[in-house]
């Protein structure tokens, strides 16, 4: 059966999009365009290389066409389309966590201003902080396509990690359950401060996504708090409000 994957946008400033095809011999081909070919090139065939090596891959062939993505979207794109050919592997290609991401924010501070940026568009993720807000809100929900979502967790997994928000309270907005659990995976072991739970109605709901994410603090030796958000958008939500507090 034939494997390829392909992720992310044609033409997007600050964007890539990649093709990966699965061959049975050959090695790793690379056919790059990129508008940044003179100066970049280079980086981002020995990125390319240097992932399919980590995943384990030998023979295949890859089409990449950039537009000035930076490396933290570069290897997203490129692990999400991995993974959309092998969806078994586990291994994780992360960059080590920027200096300026490592602080800790309090329960009651203030989130007077919160911007929300969808978590598909890294165009919108890299500068976010210039505006400081209190709460920069990568967004997996409502703003992200449903046939993007998938490879949209790992822009947003790669942001919380190298981006710098400027001291900024990191938030990620979920998926409506059962598909948020998933989501938190993505974003628990890498340096979230809030998880902001929509469309809440029960205390069920919270109940599950706090067992979840205190079982990944465990997994990935957490010791930061992590706080929760839940947002009240039904008339059943707000009947429940105080069983969901």
């Amino acid at each position: 059966m034939k494997k390829e994957a392909q992720v992310g946008k044609k033409g997007t400033g600050s964007d890539c999009w990649v093709h990966l095809e699965i061959k049975e011999s050959g090695g790793i081909k690379i056919e790059l365009k990129s508008k940044v070919e003179s100066m970049y090139g280079k980086a981002i065939r020995d990125t390319v290389k240097k992932m399919m090596k980590f995943f384990g891959i030998k023979n295949a062939l890859l089409n990449v066409e950039d537009s000035g993505s930076l490396p933290f979207v570069l290897t997203a794109r490129i692990e999400a389309a991995v993974k959309k050919c092998f969806p078994k592997k586990k291994e994780e290609f992360l960059a080590p966590i920027h200096p300026k991401n490592l602080y800790k924010v309090k329960r009651d501070r203030f989130r007077r201003t919160r911007l929300y940026i969808p978590g598909d568009q890294p165009r919108l993720i890299i500068n976010a902080g210039l505006y400081k807000p209190d709460g920069i809100i990568l967004d997996l929900e409502d703003a992200v396509a449903p046939t993007e979502k998938e490879s949209a967790r790992f822009i947003v997994r790669n942001a919380l990690r190298e981006v710098d928000f400027s001291g900024a309270e990191r938030m990620v907005r979920i998926n409506q359950l059962p598909m948020g659990i998933k989501d938190l995976d993505f974003i628990i072991p890498h340096g979230v401060h809030t998880v902001l739970i929509p469309k809440c109605e029960d205390a069920d709901a919270v109940k599950e996504i706090d067992a979840y994410i205190q079982t990944l603090r465990v997994q990935n030796k957490k010791k930061n708090e992590i706080y929760l958000m839940p947002i009240i958008e039904s008339a059943l939500g707000a009947i429940n409000a105080y069983k969901i507090a």
